[in-house]
């Protein structure tokens, strides 16, 4: 029976090297959105870039249920530089297949979704930069906006080191 447990446990280890293993990731955060997420309600995320001279590959990540009930997703990205500069982006998702399925990745009822910001981003100037993410979410026809976006659990951001080429 030891035999077993010493067994399981390398098991277990391996398992958690290798889901864990992601070379290419330099920042990885999320927060959760607490039963549906509010208009106003604004996510942001402190980023300290390891360097001035790399470029980054930024995303925009989230997690969410099939309560999500839109095929699209419109979001406002904003990123506040150290220096006051700031780059303000609306963006639209494509969510759900024509036939309604949830894009995304999991085997269970929460997909998660990697979805592409800005690609090749070198962060020049050094210090803190900040992302705030919101929802700019309508209904089809009508002018004002979705108060409560249901069905998005987490909303993160990621910057990651693109894949070389070589």
């Amino acid at each position: 029976m030891l035999r077993i447990t010493r067994n399981s446990v390398l098991v277990f280890v391996l398992f958690f090297c290798f889901i864990s293993c992601d070379e290419h990731h330099v920042f990885d955060q999320y927060k959760a959105v607490p039963n549906a997420w509010h208009k106003d309600s604004i996510i942001s995320f402190k980023i300290n870039p390891p360097d001035t001279i790399n470029p980054y590959n930024l995303f925009v990540n989230l997690r969410n249920t099939n309560a999500y009930k839109y095929n699209n997703l419109f979001l406002i990205v904003e990123m506040n530089f150290p220096n006051g500069k700031i780059i303000k982006d609306t963006l639209e998702y494509r969510m759900a297949e024509p036939s309604g399925k949830l894009l995304g990745t999991g085997i269970t009822d929460i997909k998660e979704n990697k979805l592409w910001y800005k690609d090749r981003v070198v962060f020049d100037e050094s210090g803190e930069y900040i992302v705030h993410i919101q929802h700019a979410m309508r209904e089809s026809g009508k002018v004002n906006g979705v108060d409560n976006l249901e069905g998005i659990t987490d909303v993160g951001f990621r910057v990651e080191k693109p894949i070389s080429n070589n």
